[in-house]
C-alpha cells in the first residue's frame, strides 16, 4: 500500500486561497442579492419620509405632478446660506408652476446653523416654513419647532404661512423688537432673528430666479 504524500506548504496555501475566494464570491453574491431585494423598500421609505416633511410646508392639493421626481440640483448657494449642493423640488398644477420647495440655512443661530425647508408659491406667497435641524437652547430657542412650541394653536413658525412677500418691505422682515412684523419670545430673540433673516433671503433668491428655477433642465415625471 502506497503511503499518501503530505501536501506541500504551497499547495495548502493555494487551496486555502481558493476556499477563501469562493467564500468571498458567494458572500458578495448574497449581499448583492439582499441589497437588490431591499433597495425598493429602502427607496420607498426614504421617499415617504421626504414627503412627510414636504407635506408640512406644501399641501398635496396644491400640485398634481410627481414632486420628488421634478427636481433641480443647485450648486452651493450663498444666498440660501448653503455651502453644499442641494435639491429644489418643483410643484406644478396642470403643467403650470405652482410652488418651489427648497432648503435654506440660517448660519447665525444662537448655537449654530439652523436648517430650514421653505415652500414658496409661484404667486409669491409663502406656503410654509419648517426647521429641519438646529441646536438651539432647549426650552428657550427651540420653540421654532412646532412640536416643541407650547403654542399648539398657532406655533411661532406658522407666522410665515400665507405671507404675500410682494407687499412686505425689507423692514418688515424683522422681529417686532427690531421694528419688524414677527413675534419673538422674550429673552430668546437671537434664534427668531436668524430664522426670519434666512427666510427673507430665501424668498428673495427664489423670487429673483423663479423663471430659471422652474424652466431649467431637471428631472421630470
Amino acid at each position: 500500500m502506497t503511503e499518501a504524500k503530505p501536501l506541500s506548504a504551497s499547495r495548502i496555501a493555494v487551496r486555502t486561497a481558493l476556499t477563501l475566494f469562493v467564500f468571498v464570491v458567494v458572500f458578495t453574491g448574497f449581499l448583492a442579492g439582499a441589497y437588490l431585494w431591499t433597495k425598493p423598500a429602502i427607496e420607498a421609505s426614504a421617499a415617504e419620509e421626504k414627503m412627510k416633511l414636504v407635506d408640512e410646508v406644501l399641501p398635496r392639493g396644491e400640485y398634481d405632478n410627481r414632486l420628488l421626481e421634478d427636481t433641480l440640483a443647485l450648486p452651493p448657494t450663498p444666498a440660501l446660506g448653503l455651502d453644499e449642493a442641494t435639491t429644489v423640488y418643483r410643484a406644478r398644477r396642470g403643467g403650470q408652476p405652482a410652488a418651489l420647495v427648497f432648503e435654506a440655512v440660517a448660519p447665525d443661530g444662537y448655537s449654530g446653523k439652523i436648517r430650514l425647508l421653505v415652500a414658496l408659491r409661484a404667486d409669491g406667497t409663502v406656503a410654509g416654513v419648517r426647521v429641519t435641524q438646529h441646536r438651539e437652547t432647549p426650552g428657550l430657542g427651540d420653540y421654532i419647532e412646532p412640536k416643541k412650541d407650547k403654542n399648539k394653536a398657532r406655533p411661532w413658525i406658522s407666522q410665515f404661512n400665507g405671507l404675500a412677500t410682494a407687499s412686505l418691505s425689507p423692514r418688515d422682515w424683522k422681529v417686532k423688537k427690531d421694528g419688524g412684523r414677527f413675534d419673538a419670545n422674550a429673552g430668546a430673540t437671537v434664534t427668531p432673528r436668524a430664522v426670519v433673516k434666512a427666510v427673507f433671503r430665501a424668498v428673495e433668491f427664489a423670487a429673483a430666479n423663479q423663471d430659471a428655477l422652474y424652466s431649467r433642465e431637471g428631472a421630470r415625471p
